[in-house]
């Protein structure tokens, strides 16, 4: 009897702390992608590499744990499903991802997809997978927190984007407030990856009825967009980018290695974290990673962070949490007839 309590704090613990570890991991990838696109290598190639290692990663575990899950019989509709979620989840989301990290910071790029459970219950709610009474004190807070979320995004966006005066070319009657054209679109291309996360999302879910190992989805999905992603590189180049003779095989090969494990570990414990305590603890943590990105670039990159910047990621947090406690309030059980927080198939913000 007493062996249980303290298994409990151990794994208690055991799961803040990979937590709190995953968001150091997401951070420190987040700054070694920009410094590897700033030394030349293309956001395509990198995605191809790191995708191919991550299906590598997660394929034995999704044999081992979730083969008796497998349908027996894959249907064209499955089979479209994977195609899209490849798409849009692995080639559409990482390229607009890469590019806005390459145009704007590693700190507003991990901020940026803190955005994603609002636009979640904006796309649920659009198509009536999310149920909503405007009645409801929770449903208010979910809408409020998703405004703020927005709000945030764009007070980033628009502030991370001034220029100082020194950085600004001189004028004979220089304006009061100039924008860094190359952030304004970079900040575009991270909330353009965040809107299609958060339909990947929704895909994943319906997805997820038929086909109820998400493991083996996410290794299937990144094979199938190593395939899409070398598509349509050749499609947009011609030819399939390799990286060299910017840096060696050796390295190529590390830096995929390392990118592919990232995804296989990290996606795996969020998955074991959310079986055990839900999603609405995993998505807390978040906010950490952009903490660590800031300093983590500030340090490596030289980057600098404004106040403006600043208060649109307190704004967008402040949202973040909103939704996540109104969330979490909806999903605790009151009676046995209702839903279990932890059940795959309910409303998809969880």
């Amino acid at each position: 009897m007493n062996g249980a309590p303290k298994r409990e704090v151990v794994e208690n613990f055991a799961i803040i702390a990979g937590l709190i570890g995953v968001q150091f991991i997401y951070a420190g990838n987040s700054v070694l992608l920009s410094y590897l696109m700033s030394i030349g290598l293309k956001p395509l190639s990198l995605i191809i590499f790191s995708s191919f290692f991550t299906f590598l990663v997660l394929a034995p575990p999704s044999f081992y744990f979730e083969r008796t899950k497998w349908p027996k019989k894959f249907s064209l509709k499955l089979f479209i499903q994977l195609v899209l979620i490849s798409f849009s989840g692995v080639t559409l989301f990482q390229s607009f991802m890469m590019q806005g990290i390459k145009l704007t910071s590693p700190a507003i790029a991990t901020a940026m997809p803190n955005l994603a459970p609002g636009i979640i219950f904006v796309i649920a709610w659009t198509f009536r997978l999310e149920k909503v009474n405007l009645r409801c004190m929770y449903s208010k807070v979910k809408i409020v927190g998703t405004v703020l979320c927005v709000l945030g995004a764009l007070t980033m966006s628009l502030l991370h984007s001034t220029k100082s005066m020194k950085e600004a070319p001189l004028t004979s009657s220089p304006p009061d407030v100039i924008f860094d054209k190359e952030k304004i679109i970079g900040c575009l291309y991270l909330m353009a990856a965040v809107f299609v996360l958060s339909s990947n999302v929704v895909l994943q879910a319906t997805a997820l009825r038929t086909f109820p190992a998400p493991i083996s989805m996410c290794a299937i999905t990144s094979l199938i967009g190593v395939f899409l992603t070398a598509l349509v590189e050749l499609l947009q180049q011609h030819k399939l980018e390799t990286g060299w003779p910017l840096v060696s095989v050796r390295e190529i090969v590390g830096y995929s290695m390392l990118g592919g494990i990232v995804s296989g570990v990290c996606f795996s414990f969020n998955g074991w974290a959310m079986k055990k305590r839900g999603p609405v603890l995993v998505s807390m943590f978040s906010p950490i990673a952009t903490v660590c990105s800031a300093i983590l670039s500030v340090i490596t990159l030289g980057d600098s962070i404004n106040l403006g910047s600043l208060a649109g990621m307190f704004l967008m947090f402040t949202g973040l949490y909103f939704v996540l406690w109104a969330k979490g309030k909806e999903d605790f059980p009151v009676d046995d007839n209702l839903e279990s927080e932890f059940d795959a198939e309910k409303s998809l913000l969880s």
